[in-house]
């Protein structure tokens, strides 16, 4: 039996029917096409498949759909505005944060939801809170300084709004 959910996906209002079963994940990329959001294991364990919730990094393979109802979700896609790269987007290209580049939109995800939360960031602590998030391919080296170019430019940012 379908059940109605309400829920603002990228900053865009979405009404769906979806079964009770149905995963956050799955709802995100097979009814909304939003397939930045990578399924890798389905256990919660690798990070690929990270989104915000209300502004924090969850795993989506780990939700319902249905406990999404009334939230805010922002994906891959919804992180960049007007056609331009988010700054930890732009880092993880500009530091090659990436290999093959499955993991890259949930170590994304993961790491620009972390410097919203706490700015100054050490490389230790990079390490340490990205370790959710599992890359196959690389040696993390340049995702960590992506994420602390990241946290720079994103405070920069910030810095000239509010300024």
């Amino acid at each position: 039996m379908a059940i109605s959910i309400s829920l603002t996906v990228n900053g865009s209002p979405v009404t769906a029917e979806v079964e009770p079963h149905i995963l956050l994940v799955q709802f995100l990329r097979d009814h909304l096409r939003l397939t930045g959001t990578h399924v890798g294991c389905d256990t919660a364990q690798c990070g690929a498949c990270t989104v915000h919730l209300n502004g924090r990094a969850v795993k989506a393979c780990n939700l319902l759909a249905v406990q999404a109802e009334g939230t805010e979700v922002t994906t891959i896609e919804g992180l960049s505005k007007d056609g331009t790269l988010h700054p930890m987007q732009a880092a993880f290209r500009e530091c090659h944060g990436l290999q093959c580049g499955f993991c890259t939109p949930g170590m994304v995800m993961s790491a620009a939801a972390l410097v919203a939360q706490q700015p100054d960031l050490t490389e230790d602590d990079v390490r340490r809170q990205l370790d959710g998030n599992l890359c196959r391919c690389t040696g993390y080296h340049n995702i960590v300084k992506a994420v602390l170019a990241g946290a720079a430019a994103m405070k920069e940012a910030a810095a000239v709004t509010a300024g």
